[in-house]
This record gives C-alpha cells, sequence and structure tokens, in this order.
C-alpha cells in the first residue's frame, strides 16, 4: 500500500509540473524579445497615433521548475531580436552562468533550454547574458544584454529538527502549561512560494502529561502534581510537517526525554515506632549505642534529614548526631553508665527535613519522631576509689612508720570482692613509702628531706582479689612539711674589699643569707657578732632588719705592711621554731685605694716593689727576648741547612755512621757512589790483604785518641791512615758497607749470590770456589761450601 501510495504522489507532482510549464509557456511568449519597429506607426482607439520608442530587447526573467526528470530538455524560453528579418543572418550567443552546460541556446531560434535537472536548494537563480551578433563576421549587432532565470521551488524536502534528541528538566507537581522546551525544525525548501516551507508542529507520543504548541514548537506540561517519585522520565516524540501540516506534507520528528526534578514534598518517616538498643556499663563517653533512620524519598538537598532528642529520661546520658552519608541518626553514649543505679534509659528522637519548601508547607510538617529504648548491661567493673585524688601531709624528718594517710576502693559489683593495695614503684622509685595491701594505710619508710623533694607523687593500685585483672589507679600526692632544720648562710661567698685609708664609720659591703627552709621558718634572718669579739676594734656589723646587714670601719688608718686580710665571724640566726643559727665568716682585704677611693692594688708585695719597672720596660724586655729567640732558631736551621764536608775529621768516629740495611750491596764495580781507587789499601796493592770478618789472634788494643789534622792536611795520607785504622779494628766493618746502593751494578763474572731460589733441600751445586775468592766471602764459603770443607775449617 505504501508503494501504491508513493506511486500516486510522483504521478501526481509529474501532472502538476506539466500544468506549471504550460502555463509558464503560454505566459513567457507575450515577455518573449520582439522586433523594434522603427518608424512604425500603430493607431489608438480613437483614430490617434502611438509613437512607439526603439528600443534593443525586451524581456522579464524566465523561470524553470526543478527536479524535472522529463524525456526532452524544458524549453525556458526564447529571445528574439527587433532586427531579426528570419533570413538566418542573425546568431544568439549565450554566456554566463551554466551557460553551455545546464543551459543551451538555439542560436537561430533563439529558444533556450535546460539540458540537466535542477535543484532550488542547491542554487535558486542563474544570471545569464544574451547577444546577438552578425553570423558571418560575428560583428554584435546590439549590445548584450543580462537576464535572470530562476528555479521554480516544488516541496522535496521533509522537515528537520535541529537535533536528534533533546534532554529537558521540569520540576514534579509543576503547573498545567508550565513551559518544558522548545524544539526547532527547520524546511530546505522555498518559504516565500506555496507552503513547501510551511511547518506545524504536533505530538505523536507523550500524551496526556505534554503538550506542544503547533506554530512554535514549544512543549508544555499537561497534567497537574505530576510526581517525581512515581515516574522520573517520560519520552516524548514530537512531528513537525509542511504544508501547513495538510495532507501531502512532508514530515519530520524528533525524541525529547524529560526528567522531572525532584522537589521537597514528602516528610521523612521512621519505619517503625519503636527502637530497641543496649549499651554495656563498661562503655566510655563518645562510643556508639546504635543508629535509627528515617526514610524520605526526596533525594539531594531535599531528602536530608536531621535527628535530635527531644525528650526522654537519657537526655543528659545520650547524645544522637547525624551521618549524612547514610542519612542515619547515631546514638552515642554521653556519660559514664552505672548498670546497680539504673538498668535502663528511654529517647524520644525526632527526624526532620533541613530544606523545607514553602510551596509544599501545607502538606504537612516535614518531620517525624520515634522512641529508642536502650536498656544498660552488666559488666565487670575494676575497683573504684572513693576520691579521684588523695593530698596528704607529712612532716620533714619524720620517723620511719609513719601514717601518712589512707586511701580506699570498692568494688561496684553485687559480688563486692575484696581489694588489696600497692605502690606503682614506677613512682616511688626510692622507696619512701608503703602501704599496707589490706586496709590501704599509708606509712614512710625513711626520713622524708623537704629540702630535697617538696612533694611526692605516687599512684596506688587497687585490685580485686580474685580478679587480678580488675585494677584501678588512683593519684597521690604527699606534701612534706616543713621543719626547722637548716641554719641560714650567707647567699654568696663574699670577700670585702677596705681601703687603708678608709675613714671611721665608713660602711664597705652589704650582705645577705638564705636558708633552704620554707619561710615560716626562714626569713627574717638575725645577722650579730659573736660575742667574744662584739667590740671589735676593726669592723663593727648592723642588721639593717630587712634580711640584711652592713659591715663597717671601726677605726683609721689600716695597713699592709702590718696585716693585709682580716677574718670577721658573722653569726646568722633565722626566726624559725627552735631558731636555727651559723657562724659564716667574712675575708676582708686591706688594699691600697686612690684620693677618690679607688682600689689600685690589693697586694703586700706590690706596695714594697711600688718603684719596680714600668709597663713599658717589661714590654721592651719581652720584645728582646723574642728578638733572640728568633736569631737562635735562624741560626739552628741555616746550621742544619749546610752540606756536611766529605772528609771525616779525625774527632769523629766513624763508627757513628753505621746504619743497619738488608739490601745487597753492589760490589766492586759499583763505583757510582765514589771512587773506590781512592779509598784503596796500600797494603793490599802489596799483596796484603787483612782478615775482616774474624777475630784476629792478638789482643786488640784500645783505639788511640785521634788527632786534629793539620791545617795542610794531604787527603791521600788522610785516606790511607784511616784505612790502616780500620784495617786493625776487627770491630770496623768494611769501608764499603757504610753505603746503601739502589741497584746491584752493571753486572758480576760471580753471578747473583742470592739464595732465594735455592731449594729447602740440599743442594746439588757446587760452592766451592768461594774459598777462592778471598776473605771477604769466606762467610758465604763457609755457609754454602762443602761439608768436608767446613769440618776442615772448624
Amino acid at each position: 500500500p505504501k508503494m501504491k501510495e508513493d506511486n500516486c504522489l510522483h504521478a501526481a507532482l509529474i501532472c502538476m509540473g506539466m500544468l506549471y510549464y504550460s502555463h509558464a509557456i503560454a505566459t513567457e511568449k507575450p515577455n518573449h524579445a520582439r522586433p523594434s519597429l522603427h518608424g512604425h506607426h500603430e493607431k489608438g482607439k480613437e483614430g490617434q497615433v502611438l509613437h512607439r520608442s526603439k528600443r534593443g530587447w525586451v524581456w522579464n526573467q524566465f523561470f524553470v521548475i526543478e527536479e524535472y526528470t522529463g524525456p526532452d530538455p524544458v524549453l525556458v524560453g526564447r529571445l528574439h531580436s527587433d532586427i531579426d528579418s528570419g533570413d538566418g543572418n542573425i546568431k544568439y550567443i549565450l554566456s554566463g552562468e551554466g551557460a553551455g552546460i545546464i543551459f543551451v541556446i538555439d542560436d537561430k531560434s533563439g529558444n533556450i533550454h535546460a539540458t540537466k535537472t535542477l535543484d532550488r536548494e542547491e542554487r535558486a537563480q542563474y544570471t545569464l547574458t544574451a547577444q546577438a551578433v552578425d553570423r558571418n563576421t560575428n560583428r554584435p549587432l546590439e549590445p548584450p544584454s543580462e537576464f535572470i532565470v530562476k528555479v521554480q521551488d516544488i516541496n522535496d524536502n521533509p522537515p528537520e529538527f535541529l537535533h536528534e534528541n533533546y534532554h529537558a528538566n521540569v520540576p514534579e507537581r509543576s503547573n498545567v502549561g508550565t513551559s518544558v522546551i522548545q524544539v526547532t525544525a527547520s524546511d530546505a525548501d522555498d518559504p516565500t512560494y506555496g507552503n513547501s516551507a510551511k511547518l506545524v508542529y504536533s505530538i505523536l507520543e507523550g500524551q496526556p502529561y505534554f503538550s506542544v504548541e503547533a506554530q512554535t514548537g514549544i512543549i508544555r506540561t499537561a497534567l497537574p502534581n505530576m510526581d517525581r517519585e512515581a515516574k522520573e522520565e517520560y519520552h516524548v516524540v514530537i512531528q513537525a510537517k509542511d504544508m501547513g501540516g495538510h495532507m501531502g506534507g512532508l514530515s519530520g520528528t524528533t525524541k525529547v526525554t524529560i526528567t522531572l526534578t525532584d522537589v521537597n514534598d514528602n516528610p521523612p518517616k521512621f519505619p517503625q515506632s519503636v527502637y530497641q538498643m543496649s549499651v554495656s556499663e563498661a562503655a566510655v563517653p563518645g562510643e556508639e549505642v546504635g543508629r535509627v533512620k528515617a526514610k524520605d524519598p526526596d533525594i539531594g538537598e531535599n531528602g536530608l534529614v536531621a535527628y535530635s532528642i527531644i525528650d526522654g529520661d537519657g537526655v543528659d546520658m545520650f547524645e544522637i548526631t547525624t551521618d549524612y552519608e547514610t542519612q542515619e541518626g547515631v546514638v552515642k553514649l554521653k556519660k559514664l553508665l552505672d548498670f546497680e543505679t539504673k538498668k535502663s534509659y528511654s529517647l524520644k528522637v525526632e527526624a526532620a527535613n533541613v530544606h523545607i519548601d514553602p510551596k509544599f508547607i501545607s502538606n504537612g510538617p516535614f518531620k517525624d519522631t520515634v522512641t529508642v529504648k536502650i536498656s544498660v548491661e552488666d559488666a565487670d567493673e575494676p575497683p573504684i576509689f572513693l576520691k579521684p585524688s588523695y593530698i596528704f601531709e607529712v612532716q620533714e624528718n619524720a620517723a620511719s612508720g609513719t601514717v601518712v594517710g589512707k586511701v580506699h576502693a570498692k568494688d561496684p559489683d553485687a559480688a563486692n570482692s575484696a581489694i588489696r593495695y600497692s605502690i606503682d614503684r614506677h613512682t616511688d622509685l626510692e622507696r619512701y613509702f608503703t602501704i599496707n595491701a589490706e586496709d590501704g594505710n599509708i606509712k614512710t619508710v625513711k626520713a622524708l628531706d623537704r629540702e630535697e623533694i617538696a612533694w611526692h607523687n605516687i599512684s596506688i593500685f587497687a585490685v580485686e582479689v580474685h580478679k587480678q585483672h580488675q585494677e584501678a589507679k588512683v593519684p597521690v600526692a604527699i606534701k612534706v612539711i616543713d621543719v626547722n632544720d637548716n641554719a641560714p648562710k650567707f647567699a654568696a661567698a663574699y670577700e670585702a674589699f677596705v681601703c687603708e685609708n678608709a675613714r671611721s664609720n665608713q660602711q664597705f659591703i652589704t650582705i645577705t643569707a638564705d636558708d633552704k627552709d620554707d619561710s615560716a621558718n626562714g626569713p627574717r634572718f638575725i645577722f650579730s657578732l659573736p660575742p667574744e669579739i662584739i667590740h671589735n676594734p676593726n669592723f663593727t656589723l648592723r642588721d639593717n632588719r630587712d634580711n640584711t646587714a652592713s659591715v663597717f670601719v671601726r677605726r683609721e688608718g689600716f695597713s699592709r705592711q702590718k696585716q693585709d686580710l682580716y677574718l670577721l665571724p658573722i653569726v646568722i640566726s633565722d626566726g624559725g621554731l627552735p631558731p636555727m643559727s651559723s657562724t659564716n665568716t667574712l675575708t676582708i682585704r686591706v688594699c691600697g685605694c686612690d684620693s677618690n677611693g679607688s682600689l689600685l692594688s690589693c697586694n703586700a708585695e706590690a706596695y714594697i716593689l711600688n718603684a719596680g719597672l714600668s709597663t713599658g720596660a717589661l714590654i721592651a724586655i719581652l720584645a728582646c727576648i723574642v728578638i733572640l729567640l728568633v736569631i737562635v732558631v735562624l741560626f739552628v736551621t741555616l746550621k742544619r741547612q749546610k752540606k756536611e764536608p766529605l772528609i771525616v775529621f779525625e774527632e769523629e768516629d766513624v763508627r757513628e755512621n753505621i746504619i743497619t740495611y738488608d739490601d745487597e750491596g753492589g760490589g766492586e764495580e759499583d763505583t757510582e757512589a765514589f771512587d773506590i781507587a781512592t779509598l784503596q789499601n796500600p797494603d793490599g796493592i802489596n799483596g796484603f790483604i787483612p782478615r775482616k770478618d774474624i777475630k784476629p789472634e792478638y789482643q786488640y788494643m784500645p783505639r788511640p785518641g785521634l788527632r786534629p789534622a793539620p791545617n795542610s792536611v794531604d787527603v791521600d795520607d788522610f785516606i790511607n791512615t784511616r784505612i790502616q785504622e780500620a784495617d786493625n779494628d776487627p770491630t770496623a766493618p768494611p769501608y764499603d758497607s757504610i753505603q746503601i746502593y739502589g741497584y746491584e751494578g752493571r753486572g758480576s763474572v760471580a753471578g747473583s749470590l742470592s739464595s732465594l731460589e735455592s731449594a729447602t733441600t740440599d743442594s746439588d751445586l757446587d760452592y766451592d770456589y768461594l774459598q777462592n775468592w778471598g776473605p771477604r766471602f769466606k762467610k758465604l764459603a763457609d755457609l754454602y761450601g762443602s761439608k768436608d770443607t767446613f769440618d776442615d775449617d772448624s
């Protein structure tokens, strides 16, 4: 049926197109270009002669229908010049938009045809230029003229909405006619021609909840009191139809999703009337007891609920807070409970909305109440002291075993178990106190000293006899009452100075005292001189009665030569009961002063040597000493840097320069250090080589003293003399052994004498040739030679 309906629609459109085309041809013919009759006269109705002015082209705009699908090109119109006599000498030329592609012209007749299907939505009009030229010479016969070809619209575009889907919100319970959203569609057809672009809106789905205005597309609510809690979301389909909504028009649709937003139109409600809870009497304040929840179907801030306790016998013992994440009321313990005192409590809890909408205040109070019953459960509680803390007093120096005070605790449970007491030794490390485990009496163990510790803060434990884990603790502060057991003393180590020229009754020092005892047994202090020196001829004392005393000079004229130091005993007593006193010694030095009383010196020696050296002289002496020390240091340094002479003087002993070393010498060929030939023994030249490695047969005599060399000493004689002395001295080492060499020379025909590479077992090498190397290798010959040779030598 749909296909048949489409075929009928196409046939109707074709018929309408043909009729319009015929009408256009009929109306266009009078508008075609007509030839101008130059000098031609036309006669009017009344016989007057009318003159017509010359014109080249006379036409209106041409029209062509869009979407034409006929087999032949569409005739748009015909051009004709006044000078065209029909002999074919005039040629018509067409140029401009689409000329030769979309529009073609018959150059003889001037007929214009459209060769392609046109779409007005793509291009609504074309501007073309026509001109008549001589066919043979192409010479323009008339100036070119422009004309317009307009594409006439047909209803070939359905309406289209700006969005395929729309989303809108509207508060629940809105009044009828409340605007929700406006949807807009557009039609590509020509709005100035016919009704192809005239749109009408209608609702296809969403009734009876919503409606739409036909001309504007505004969607409005159609039912009152739409409840979000009943249905939150609605789907509405809106249609836009052209041709003014009449039959045959094209249409388009869009979907609109409308969500009802929440308003506070529902009060909170408890799902039950009574809540039962329980809590242990051992619970601490702040501990959670239970939760209640009132249900509110609203959401967001409209569903916020605040809880409060408005009545009940547990108002002082419990509190309630709001958990805004779960919207629950949390009942918490406010004070400690006692099962033995009260076993149950009742609360009246109210839940109320936080935000109330005045529009719906008529719906009733937005709050609800519920009863909460809380039962207290018995718990095994620790002992309880009768007081939260204790303060006792005891006198210092009290005898051991003196009772300080008594603490008392009891078991709050019904069993009323017996209690045992003990002292927390972490608070009484010195073990000053003890406690009776049965009755809680606290006693001293040793004497207390207030001046050492004025307060003792200890802790007492109380535990149940049969339940050791049930324990209580109480602080006990013990104040040590002061006893006057400390005598006052000088506040500092006083040392006074008096001038030799001091005047009689001149004050030279003020003293004060300290007392370790409490103020009740301390000040005021009384200062006095001992009775035996009450009439001291040198000094006198005055008590200022403000815990200070002043010392005065009794006579004039002190002399450091006679006596430069005085010791003045002073008695200080306190006002305690009984009073305590002590004798303190004030040291007084006699000093030399100037006329203004300023101290110059307090030593007797300084007085005797006052004519000595001045400060400038002492500085000069010190400078001379420093200069001498610098000269000595420079002299020693230069002497050390001076190169020692090669010639060894007679007073020097060569044995003082012998050092111990473990490396081998360079041998005979090592002459890099010095010239061995210069040290050659003259006796060795003659063939006599003395033995240096064995003790001589004759008894060695002490070495004669060294003679000082003469001023004009001969070096050869001096060296030969030294060599002879060394050869005759069996204790002297070889003359070349005092040098340390860093290499072994340039090689030796004897080869290496080292035994490092020798095997640990008996070697099969023959070392008998060492016997022929002279006395210097005798020791090696004895060590490495054959056993027979060794025995012979032995």
